[in-house]
């Protein structure tokens, strides 16, 4: 699997996850979509 592929499912995860945690109050999210972003945006740039 390409590496912008992978980004582009951790980009998709992440905004999953940025758009539930406006109605749900999962404790500590905000560091890990931080890291899934980080790491997203890595691969992306990676895989051009």
């Amino acid at each position: 699997m390409k590496l912008s592929r992978i980004g582009m499912i951790l980009l998709a995860i992440w905004l999953i996850l940025v758009g539930l945690s406006g109605f749900l109050n999962i404790g500590d999210l905000k560091m890990i979509l931080n890291v899934i972003a980080i790491i997203a945006g890595i691969l992306i740039l990676l895989g051009r």
